[in-house]
């Protein structure tokens, strides 16, 4: 809330609570409730560490789907606020498409007049403040528990004990609020008051910025008939538009996706409650019909607000489900993405950090990015464009022939390309670690190291690169040839290592499969340094040069070996579970060596 605007509510509260005791009781029933969502909303996020996201991830593949995870979603959780905020935080992550996130958005409204029917059907008919004691004492007993899952049991029990609470406290107080003043006697019949109304109500949800607060506001009030039945549709009109405030201010901070999602949200409301406006009076006829085949009383004004919120959701949801994809166009031509700057963080979304799925999901894109990055740099310093390693002709014959001078920077490449992404993960990566334990989330560990292993190839690639660059003016054809084979086994890795990328996303290959490289890169070490020795002993090359050949070719096992790790990590790590069972089956490092040198199968010779 801004200051200006907060400076102005604690003036307006001031002056109610010098005018009125009973206003204080109102308020304060109002901080309950609103203090009530915080702790539920804290209770669920608390179940958020892989099981609310994996079921949105699998229930949201069609837009029915989608529809019906955002009704459940916010029936169960009672905050369409936490649902537009995970669901921001998933689009900007990647893990949804823009159609499924408004799906999920134009189910949450009517899983949000739930709430309504909860408070008019339940809330106003007992005393719930029985209730409210006994859910603040085994909550708060439950949250002191150093178990997440109990904890957030805790925070749950809390939050309604506390909701429950400020629903009898705005009611108590609205019933002896008439003695003071009767808000009733300020009601406003027709056009007039149905806009300023619902002008009001909008006000009045943007400063809460709930819109189930205004809602039990609403019926409280009406329940002790201090505002009419015409003025109280108004105000639900205004609480459901006021309520995009959350998934605005959400969406601040997240990318292009998030900003077209928020404005869905808008535009969804906005629409729905002009509907609502126009067909009032056709909605109050259609409210009392539904209401006489349900069996309510005429009377029973609250229950007849509840259907009139549903209904009028409903109706908004029909009329735009139809026109998902014209809106989703409209969207895209409304927040057009700006050309995207490469070497700059992509899928890094701080409104993720509260969700560890999604913040390791995050972090393995920005991994992938910055791999992109990485393998660009790499094959730069050998005179080589990604390009060649889908181009036809033979890669060999590409290295053999290219007698081009290279003069590539990696140390500049390194400052443009990885460090600005590279630091931003880590960081991100810590500050994750400060809202949640690691164990949720162990794949963490493991991007963190595949970002660090990409790096020291990278570093690598630089030691290398000095003697690789002499090499191409060397006199001496062997040389030549023992530094191309070095160029052409790391760019040979980088290709087989895109291949195995392809063939992975398409479920061809398992993890075990990884062994094969694995021996490659064991066999084609020892044939070098055997290669070598040779070479100088048959004195083809001098101890000198045969030295920074053991160095350099030290440089590229290291190089292969971190491109490998890392590839693994980045390709096959999508089932943590699953990759440590495969990774127990898998060979480890000495027992490849041990393989590779009681076979010691052949490979085609390198130049």
């Amino acid at each position: 809330m801004p200051k200006t605007l907060l400076f102005v509510v604690v003036l307006l509260l001031s002056y109610g609570f010098w005018l009125s005791d009973e206003f204080k009781g109102i308020a304060a029933g109002i901080a309950i409730f609103l203090f009530g969502m915080l702790s539920l909303e804290q209770g669920f996020k608390a179940f958020t560490g892989g099981m609310l996201e994996r079921i949105l991830q699998k229930t949201t593949d069609t837009i029915w789907k989608s529809l019906s995870f955002g009704i459940v979603s916010t029936t169960l959780m009672q905050s369409s606020g936490l649902v537009s905020i995970i669901t921001i935080s998933f689009l900007s992550a990647g893990l949804l498409d823009l159609v499924a996130g408004i799906g999920i958005i134009f189910g949450a409204n009517l899983g949000s007049t739930t709430g309504a029917w909860l408070i008019a059907g339940l809330g106003l008919k007992v005393k719930i403040s029985t209730y409210a004691m006994p859910m603040l004492v085994f909550g708060v007993l439950c949250s002191f528990h150093n178990n997440k899952q109990l904890k957030g049991i805790g925070y749950i029990l809390t939050g309604l004990g506390f909701l429950f609470l400020g629903i009898h406290f705005m009611k108590e107080s609205f019933e002896t609020f008439e003695n003071t003043i009767k808000l009733a006697d300020y009601a406003m019949p027709g056009l007039k008051g149905l806009l300023i109304y619902t002008l009001v109500g909008i006000i009045a949800t943007m400063i809460m910025q709930s819109s189930h607060a205004t809602l039990v506001l609403i019926i409280t009030a009406l329940s002790v008939h201090q505002i009419t039945y015409d003025n109280a549709l108004a105000l639900a009109i205004g609480s459901n538009i006021g309520s995009t405030v959350t998934a605005v201010i959400g969406s601040l901070s997240a990318n292009i996706q998030g900003k077209r999602l928020a404005g869905a949200h808008l535009l969804f409301n906005l629409l729905t409650g002009i509907i609502a406006l126009i067909f009032i009076k056709e909605f109050i006829i259609a409210v009392d019909r539904i209401n006489a085949a349900l069996g309510i009383a005429v009377t029973d004004n609250t229950l007849k607000l509840a259907t009139f919120h549903s209904l009028f959701n409903l109706v908004g949801v029909a009329v735009m489900l139809p026109f998902m994809n014209h809106l989703v166009a409209l969207l895209e031509k409304i927040f057009v993405e700006k050309r995207p700057n490469l070497f700059r963080p992509k899928y890094l979304n701080p409104s993720a950090i509260g969700f560890p799925e999604t913040v390791a999901e995050s972090v393995r894109l920005e991994t992938i990015h910055l791999y992109e990055h990485g393998i660009h740099i790499i094959l730069h310093a050998f005179g080589l464009r990604k390009r060649n390693l889908s181009d036809q002709s033979d890669l060999k014959q590409l290295i053999k022939q290219n007698n081009d001078p290279v003069e590539y920077d990696i140390d500049a490449g390194y400052e443009k390309r990885i460090k600005g992404i590279y630091s931003a993960i880590i960081a991100f990566i810590g500050q994750a670690n400060t809202t949640w334990e690691m164990k949720q989330s162990p794949n963490l560990a493991l991007l963190r190291d595949a970002n660090r292993t990409l790096v020291e190839a990278i570093k690598d690639t630089k030691h290398l690169q000095k003697n690789w660059v002499r090499s191409r003016t060397s006199k001496n054809q062997v040389t030549i040839d023992e530094y191309k084979k070095i160029a052409y086994q790391i760019v040979s890795l980088i290709q087989q290592i895109e291949q195995f990328r392809r063939e992975i996303a398409e479920n061809e290959l398992p993890l075990l499969s990884l062994d094969v490289l694995k021996a490659m890169i064991e066999d084609e070490d020892m044939r070098m340094n055997r290669s070598i020795d040779t070479l100088i002993r048959e004195r083809k090359i001098t101890p000198e040069t045969g030295s920074s050949l053991i160095n350099d070719s030290t440089y590229m096992y290291n190089i292969k070996k971190n491109l490998i790790k890392t590839a693994e990590t980045l390709f096959v790590n999508d089932n943590i579970n699953a990759i440590y069972i495969e990774q127990q089956l898998a060979l480890d490092e000495a027992e490849i060596k041990e393989v590779v040198q009681a076979v010691d199968a052949p490979i085609t010779d390198n130049p």
